[in-house]
């Protein structure tokens, strides 16, 4: 087997819109069992606009605790960091802010987050909070949108934007830039770039074997525990219904 490469890809929007029509606690196991990265899930990050799937590259921005060095190097106006990271998502895009999981603590409210809405980008994913969020709904900003709460705050007097497009963390998750963010209502998991395509061929496969595990269950009437989980003789049934001949 040649040996994996870990240099960051531009993961295609085909790739994308394959990982939009599978369950992120799937996702989950290819990470986490299959490539060994223990922490790929952002804990207390939860979906706020519930029912709408995110597959999406992540575009990264770290905050840190305020301080007025800090303040007079990165408040600038349009060109503060966190609109040199809005810049960076368009459509399939995500921007991921880190905001060292401080609650209530907002990356923006409706006007800067205008941004996104103009680049087309796909929504927004924090460990902070979310602000002004039936704005971004009456006003069609079609963000989906992950936080861990809901707020009035802006970042103050926790954090301020700092660094924009390195390696970050969210809800405890490493997020390098261009990796992809999975998200459904059960939260969201990092898949790295350079695995992206790996792990979407191994959980579409999985998917598979375990809808089919779940017919033999049903029709044979019998314990989950028979079947589940799939056994590698239980995979190469299921690709055998399917006519296919690979092992």
């Amino acid at each position: 087997m040649p040996e994996r490469s870990f240099k960051p890809v531009h993961v295609p929007d085909e790739i994308l819109d394959r990982f939009r029509r599978v369950p992120v606690a799937t996702v989950w196991s290819a990470v986490n069992n299959q490539l060994g990265v223990t922490l790929p899930y952002m804990e207390g990050v939860r979906a706020y606009t519930p029912g709408r799937r995110l597959a999406a590259r992540a575009r990264t921005l770290r905050f840190l605790p305020p301080r007025p060095d800090i303040d007079q190097e990165t408040r600038k106006g349009e060109d503060a960091p966190e609109y040199r990271a809005m810049a960076r998502c368009g459509p399939g895009d995500v921007l991921v802010a880190d905001i060292m999981n401080r609650r209530y603590a907002a990356v923006g409210g409706d006007v800067k987050l205008i941004q996104l809405k103009m680049n087309g980008a796909e929504g927004l994913v924090t460990d902070g909070a979310i602000r002004d969020l039936e704005v971004l709904e009456e006003e069609n900003y079609s963000l989906i949108v992950y936080a861990q709460d809901r707020t009035p705050y802006g970042g103050r007097p926790w954090a301020e934007p700092a660094e924009e497009n390195g390696d970050i963390q969210c809800g405890g998750a490493l997020v390098r830039p261009g990796d992809v963010i999975v998200g459904d209502d059960d939260g969201c998991v990092v898949v790295p770039s350079w695995y992206a395509e790996e792990c979407i061929d191994w959980v579409e496969e999985h998917e598979g074997a375990e809808a089919f595990v779940k017919r033999k269950i049903l029709n044979e009437g019998v314990r989950p525990g028979k079947y589940y989980p799939p056994s590698p003789e239980t995979k190469e049934e299921y690709r055998k219904s399917l006519g296919n001949n690979h092992s």
